[in-house]
């Protein structure tokens, strides 16, 4: 018998009408809390179900599984499923119409979703923690925005109040999502910036427009070419002083499975001693973490 047959036990299912209209997770398997389940993952990005399999499992299980969805989901127009597993991550359409592009809500905030053209959809559920913490501490700040991609975090600081933003990236096409985020917001972009640059390179462009009052950093893990986050990070942490404000905010995420929290503790402590640990944001509870291998949000402020 699959795995997946005791899978509905667990799924996460929203309570409230409210709560179906926002994007979500709804079971989270790759925590390698639920056995059997570790290559599995569901999102509701209303009207959409997507399926995400890290590993192959019979087709006759899915479908099953899409049809027990469709019945706790009466809005749900559509089923996909990726295989994550695949290099180009390509999906299939399981149940229902096609559809390749959405608007999401999350929270009062409203983001872009393309499905089916790259690995990623444009935004990261688990990290939505994050970006309410944003949000609540961006009044009048001046906020640098580094690994940008499509500018949640700056939709959310935007929401919030800051007093600029400046996006940074190496996507032109992902900060053009971003730009389209913040006018899905209807968002004024007078007070916001987006920058196609190596951010390892533009440390000094960083101190003529800084300093800022609040940095985002959200790197990838490893991008071929460009970032090996686990050599690269201290790059940044040791040059804080260059464009952060003296008494500056620090959000500094981490999602590598093999680095846990120590390791930005650590450099903190070696490369950024004026900066003292203020709070830790845990990703929602859906995001259950057997192995303490998922993504780290450590905030930093700097000493009076």
């Amino acid at each position: 018998m699959s795995a997946l047959s005791g899978l509905p036990q667990f799924l996460q299912l929203p309570k409230t009408p409210e709560g179906l209209l926002q994007a979500q997770r709804l079971f989270h398997g790759r925590g390698h809390a639920y056995p059997g389940l570790h290559h599995l993952t569901i999102d509701w990005l209303p009207p959409v179900i997507l399926i995400t399999l890290f590993a192959p499992e019979p087709l006759a299980n899915i479908e099953s599984l899409a049809d027990y969805l469709l019945s706790q989901f009466t809005d749900c127009k559509n089923v996909q499923l990726q295989y994550r597993y695949q290099l180009s991550g390509p999906i299939a359409i399981i149940r229902g119409e096609t559809i390749t592009r959405l608007a999401i809500q999350e929270d009062n905030l409203h983001f872009n979703l393309s499905l089916g053209q790259s690995r990623n959809t444009g935004l990261f559920l688990d990290m939505r923690n994050g970006r309410r913490w944003v949000q609540a501490h961006s009044q009048d700040k001046r906020v640098l925005n580094l690994f940008a991609y499509t500018c949640g975090f700056s939709v959310a600081a935007v929401a919030g109040n800051a007093k600029s933003v400046l996006n940074v990236d190496m996507s032109s096409a992902a900060l053009n999502v971003g730009r389209k985020n913040h006018r899905l917001n209807q968002q004024e972009l007078g007070s916001v910036r987006f920058e196609k640059l190596d951010i390892f390179k533009s440390f000094s462009r960083f101190k003529r427009r800084g300093p800022f009052d609040l940095l985002i950093c959200d790197p990838p893990t490893l991008q071929k070419g460009s970032v090996d986050i686990a050599r690269d990070y201290p790059k940044i942490l040791r040059r804080l002083d260059q464009f952060m404000a003296p008494d500056a905010t620090l959000l500094l995420c981490l999602n590598a499975p093999e680095l846990g929290r120590e390791y930005l503790l650590e450099h903190m402590a070696e490369l950024a001693p004026q900066y003292n640990l203020i709070h830790e944001i845990k990703p929602p509870e859906v995001y259950l973490e057997a192995e303490a291998k998922g993504l780290k949000i450590l905030c930093f402020k700097a000493s009076a």
